[in-house]
Order: structure tokens, then C-alpha cells, then sequence
């Protein structure tokens, strides 16, 4: 080896590099999760699991927005006998109603801003703005 000062040393950087998200994850004091709060009335059933929910819903979301905006498809769903109309304020909100200790909790967590509430009213919000007119 001809440069074998700065190849072993270049090499000792290369793996440290490489090896530090490894080496920071081991180590760090990751937050906790949040708990979300489960709806009132003792409600058990959602239109698709927890864990799905968790990962897709905004795909889910997406999905009711496009079919009933774009392309008028109004037919509620239907899970295990129960029917619920799409949308936000049809569904959701209708079994989740407080968006700062469910939505809130979780989007602050994994620093997501959601443009939902840009045109959406959480419950109480629609229910003071009723009251108003």
C-alpha cells in the first residue's frame, strides 16, 4: 500500500459515516408515541382497521374526496353492516369529534400540517358557526 496514511483513515471515516443513522438511532431518546383518544359512546368498528388507518388514511381520504368531488360517487360505505357516508365530516367526525386530542396529537408528532382544515370544520367549530347564522 502505497498511501496507507490516508486510505486507513479515509476508510475509518467511510464507516462511520455509513454507519451513523445506525449508531444515532441506538442512542437517541426517541419521543412516545402519542395514544389518540378512542371515540365516546364506546364505539368500536371504523371503516377499516386501526393499523390501516394509521398508515392510509389520508390515502383513504383522498380517495372519498376524488370520487364524490370528481366524480359524484355519493354511495355511503358499508363495513361489517354499519354505513358510512364518505367524507371527513361525514365519517370521521362524526365518531372522532375532537381534532386536537385525536387529529392533532398525532399530525404534531410526525410534523404533518394536513390541508384538510383549510375548508373543513371540525364539529364544534360547525356547531358555533350554526349557532352565529
Amino acid at each position: 500500500m502505497y498511501n496507507k496514511r490516508t486510505i486507513i483513515p479515509g476508510l475509518a471515516i467511510f464507516v462511520l459515516f455509513v454507519t451513523f443513522p445506525l449508531w444515532f438511532n441506538a442512542f437517541s431518546t426517541a419521543s412516545t408515541v402519542p395514544k389518540t383518544e378512542l371515540p365516546p359512546g364506546g364505539e368500536k368498528q371504523c371503516v377499516a382497521s386501526a393499523s390501516e388507518m394509521r398508515a392510509s388514511h389520508m390515502a383513504l381520504l383522498n380517495e372519498w374526496r376524488d370520487e364524490v368531488l370528481r366524480d359524484g360517487g355519493r354511495i355511503a360505505v358499508t363495513v361489517n353492516g354499519k354505513e358510512y357516508r364518505k367524507g371527513l365530516q361525514m365519517a370521521c367526525m362524526q365518531c372522532h369529534t375532537n381534532k386536537e386530542k385525536f387529529c392533532d396529537s398525532c399530525h404534531e408528532y410526525v410534523s404533518v400540517t394536513p390541508y384538510c382544515w383549510d375548508c373543513h370544520l371540525t364539529p364544534t367549530a360547525a356547531a358555533e358557526k350554526k349557532e352565529t347564522h
